[in-house]
């Protein structure tokens, strides 16, 4: 995917709107988790070492359109303020002549960041007349949110195409490294896929049966699977509508000579509790009354028997219910197998990443993905707006 260089530009003394991913867990006024924003520092840094000025664009939370004080970007000027060994100001309006005036102040390698661009609803409507209004902010736009790469929204789509536009250097990390999944693996290639539900998985897992050697399935998802194979599942969690769909995809594996694996056995509980009494059964099926919460001990020895010998591996989402500690031992032990293994591994999605994290292997993994959707819509194959926005017309799809 070629595209255009910021590092290659001349930008000293320039405005640089970049768009980032700053939508950080905040409780009590503070950020909790900064990951988000430490990823985006090596793009900040050097457009900061390159003499730009920059103005920081991010959303945060779900505004309905309007100002919420608890969606406010505040918390994480707060934190830029400590990571950054620059000026950090704060504007409290995103567009208007305040905003232009901050952003015509701002000197040499410093740093303005705009107040919660989802607190004007025109952002996510990408609205002509607001793109407009950003692009007074700045002479050069780069879109370092691969996160939010899948929405064409005004500050992730629509600016691109008033302004000169670059893809920072965390948004081309990402698509560097997703990318390479879906061109050029080094076999075997283990794609571990869980979560709850399988219909949001399915368009993920229909394009990885081409081109993975193994594919384990874990979570709330796997109950479809093993119900489309007669499988008891007593009261696990199930998707009718998805049933015949996974049972074709379990064919169309074997016809590809692809390894797909869904558990042999359990940890079970009587409810949806964390108090709940627990039971570990094995492949003959779950319990009447009784749901499936975790994978069990023979499951997780056969998918690290597979993480083991794998050279690429792709994991996004939990193998159980994970929020509760009772039902976190497999997607724990997954995390260590990962880590353990030898492999280029890409992790992706919230409970994954928090999963590697608890482990305290997070720097055993080669690549952590910020991109959520956006990451399962490329993997899907799709193209992504804030991504093809930025591609010379001959390369767009």
């Amino acid at each position: 995917m070629n595209l255009p260089l910021i590092e290659n530009q001349n930008l000293e003394g320039k405005r640089v709107f970049v768009r980032v991913d700053f939508n950080v867990p905040v409780e009590n006024g503070k950020a909790t988790d900064t990951t988000r924003i430490e990823k985006t520092l090596p793009t900040i840094e050097l457009l900061i070492q390159k003499g730009a000025r920059l103005v920081l664009g991010s959303h945060l939370g779900r505004p309905k359109g309007g100002p919420e004080s608890k969606y406010s970007m505040k918390p994480v000027y707060d934190v830029l303020g400590q990571l950054l060994k620059t000026k950090v100001s704060f504007s409290e309006t995103v567009i208007g002549e305040e905003a232009v005036k901050l952003s015509k102040e701002l000197k040499n390698g410093e740093v303005l960041l705009l107040e919660n661009l989802r607190f004007h609803k025109e952002e996510e409507e990408n609205d002509s007349k607001f793109c407009k209004e950003l692009a007074k902010l700045a002479d050069i736009y780069v879109n370092d949110a691969f996160g939010t790469a899948h929405r064409a929204h005004a500050s992730t789509e629509g600016l691109a195409h008033l302004l000169p536009a670059f893809a920072g250097l965390l948004m081309r990390k990402e698509i560097e490294m997703l990318g390479g999944l879906l061109t050029r693996p080094e076999r075997p290639f283990v794609a571990i896929v869980g979560g709850s539900k399988v219909s949001s998985k399915f368009a993920i897992l229909k394009n990885l049966i081409d081109k993975v050697d193994h594919l384990l399935i874990g979570g709330g998802m796997a109950y479809t699977f093993l119900k489309s194979r007669a499988v008891p599942i007593g009261k696990s969690l199930y998707e009718s509508d998805f049933e015949s769909q996974a049972f074709q995809l379990i064919d169309r594996a074997g016809i590809k000579g692809i390894d797909l694996q869904i558990p042999v056995d359990h940890i079970i509980a009587d409810q949806f509790d964390a108090n709940a009494k627990t039971k570990s059964v094995d492949k003959m099926g779950i319990l009447d009354g009784w749901m499936g919460m975790d994978i069990g001990a023979k499951t997780i020895d056969n998918y690290t028997k597979v993480i083991k010998d794998a050279k690429t591996i792709l994991w996004n989402g939990p193998m159980g219910v994970f929020e509760m500690d009772k039902f976190s031992k497999g997607t724990i032990e997954i995390a260590k197998a990962v880590a353990k293994s030898k492999a280029k591994s890409i992790v992706g999605g919230g409970d994954s990443i928090a999963a590697i994290n608890k482990a305290g292997v997070a720097d055993k993994i080669t690549h952590i993905s910020t991109g959520g959707g956006a990451s399962l819509e490329f993997l899907e194959g799709r193209a992504l707006p804030g991504v093809e926005c930025l591609l010379p017309k001959e390369d767009k799809t």
